[in-house]
């Protein structure tokens, strides 16, 4: 028998906008989270719904940001559309950051009506006991976040851990691989663990930071600061992320473009034969296109 879930309307956009451009640009963020959902398999909706596979349940990781904001209310609208046969448990995580308000996001999320989990766990006092002096916390305080959120996934029997990363953190992720990391790699649209328990899903992976800002603003979240802790990420992001600027005003849509390479691969045009056979190539096989390459 399947079960029957009471989806009520996100009471989030009670108060939202009612302009043409908002609908547009809410309608535009729903339907690239759908496709994101839809293309790399997040759920199986039909499984769902026809019984043949368990109701999921994600932990949407809530930090108090523009983005984590927007993850949950688009996937809130998903979920009302009857697009997301998904429970959806938010959580945040309180780290004990110097003057992080902790009353903010428990009353955001009770105006929501969203089951939530607040966890206190003080990984400040260890990231700043470590890292030495004139360095950024970042990477270690990511690592101490990320066990913590696969713990509290096990916990509350998620299948997944959901975080608000958008585009632009794909691309600037993709740059300081290319640049700094001597690799092609960017943010995955869906990832599985080391320990194979816990997936990682990213549904705004596709969604420009620009129109999450937008949508912030508009729906006037009660934003936190990020940094909190005295420590930003590490100035290789933001030399990335001004790079990418500087494109994006020389030739405007060159982040679209860019995003767009990361879903049109070629591995017989790169360099790494654990991906490709150079090897096995030999005369009488079928060939490989040479088109944009020169002589």
């Amino acid at each position: 028998m399947n079960q029957i879930i009471d989806i009520t309307r996100p009471n989030l956009f009670e108060t939202a906008p009612d302009t043409v451009n908002f609908k547009k640009l809410r309608k535009r963020l729903v339907r690239q989270a759908q496709d994101v959902i839809d293309s790399y398999g997040l759920v199986d909706r039909y499984a769902v719904k026809t019984g043949k596979a368990k109701r999921p349940k994600w932990l949407v990781c809530l930090s108090g940001g523009k983005d984590s904001y927007g993850l949950l209310a688009v996937l809130l609208d998903l979920q009302w559309q009857g697009a997301l046969p998904v429970d959806l448990l938010a959580c945040n995580l309180d780290q004990g950051q110097p003057g992080f308000p902790k009353h903010v996001l428990p009353e955001w999320l009770e105006t929501t009506g969203v089951p939530y989990r607040i966890e206190t766990q003080d990984t400040y006092s260890i990231v700043t006991e470590k890292v030495p002096e004139n360095k950024t916390y970042c990477a270690l305080c990511s690592r101490l976040r990320r066990g913590i959120l696969y713990r509290i996934a096990r916990e509350e029997g998620c299948d997944a851990i959901v975080l608000g990363h958008h585009r632009d953190d794909a691309l600037e992720t993709f740059m300081m691989n290319l640049l700094h990391g001597g690799r092609l790699a960017a943010m995955p649209p869906t990832l599985l663990n080391d320990e194979g328990d816990v997936f990682v899903y990213r549904p705004l992976i596709t969604s420009a930071e620009a129109d999450l800002q937008k949508f912030s603003d508009a729906m006037n979240f009660p934003i936190i600061p990020c940094n909190l802790c005295g420590s930003q990420d590490g100035l290789q992001r933001q030399a990335m992320k001004h790079l990418l600027d500087d494109w994006e005003k020389r030739k405007p849509g060159t982040r679209q473009v860019m995003a767009k390479a990361l879903t049109t691969v070629r591995p017989s045009h790169l360099h790494d034969s654990r991906v490709f056979d150079f090897a096995g190539l030999v005369p009488g096989s079928s060939g490989e296109k040479d088109d944009g390459v020169p002589f």
